[in-house]
């Protein structure tokens, strides 16, 4: 494994929805939760993992998915 695949993978961080508020101040969680209700429609899908009955917060996916919607790249 090259330096970048190996600091792609330690850049990678999954935070689970209840502990999101406590590394980012928005969205809040229930605007979280109601992406997540959505995920489907609004093409929020790309940023959750699913471990069991947690749902994990894939960060880069989600600030990938941000800029997506400014640009208008809405699914």
């Amino acid at each position: 494994m090259d330096a970048n695949n190996n600091n792609n993978a330690i850049n990678k961080r999954f935070i689970p929805v209840a502990n999101w508020s406590q590394f980012h101040s928005w969205p809040p969680l229930g605007g979280l939760r109601h992406l997540i209700f959505h995920e489907k429609e609004n093409g929020f899908d790309e940023c959750i993992v699913r471990a069991g009955r947690r749902v994990l917060i894939n960060e880069q996916a989600f600030f990938s998915w941000l800029e997506a919607q400014k640009k208008g790249g809405a699914k």
